[in-house]
């Protein structure tokens, strides 16, 4: 199927497309700051500048939008055009996040990685839910948290 818009279009509307302030990032701020969490914003010192860094529990959030982190969900969708330019961009993607939160978890940092399915679209967990959860890992000792959105089931969607 061809592409809706010509190749200027496609070009602006891509490059609109925030990496850093996102919503679900920004939701996750707000709500972790009400909470009395202070943090540090994506720290240039650290494997991959993680989201959310809170050295005080020696913990960091990534909040990954499932289209460009491949997250197996309803969310993504292989796109149609340049499939193999598309193929090779987010497995690139794929393999930086293993190897950013493997080098995160050898430097002894504790990785939580929230999904934008979790955050967001028709599987999405409440906003108060998943600031609970970010909220009890972060006082926990548990060295990883993964929230993913509800399976269509409605079970929970943490790994």
């Amino acid at each position: 199927m061809a592409d809706v818009h010509n190749s200027a279009t496609r070009s602006r509307n891509m490059a609109a497309i925030r990496g850093t302030n996102t919503k679900p990032e920004m939701l996750l701020r707000k709500g972790l700051h009400a909470r009395g969490f202070r943090f540090r914003l994506h720290e240039k010192t650290l494997p991959g500048r993680p989201d959310l860094v809170l050295p005080k529990y020696r913990a960091v959030l990534l909040v990954n939008g499932c289209f460009w982190h491949g997250h197996d969900c309803y969310l993504f969708r292989w796109p149609a055009t340049r499939e193999e330019f598309w193929r090779r961009k987010i497995a690139g993607n794929v393999a930086r996040d293993t190897a950013n939160i493997t080098a995160l978890r050898a430097a002894g940092w504790r990785v939580s990685l929230i999904w934008e399915c979790a955050l967001k679209g028709k599987l999405r967990w409440p906003d108060e839910e998943v600031i609970d959860r970010v909220s009890l890992w972060l006082s926990s000792d548990d060295p990883v948290l993964e929230l993913r959105g509800r399976d269509s089931a409605g079970n929970e969607g943490q790994g």
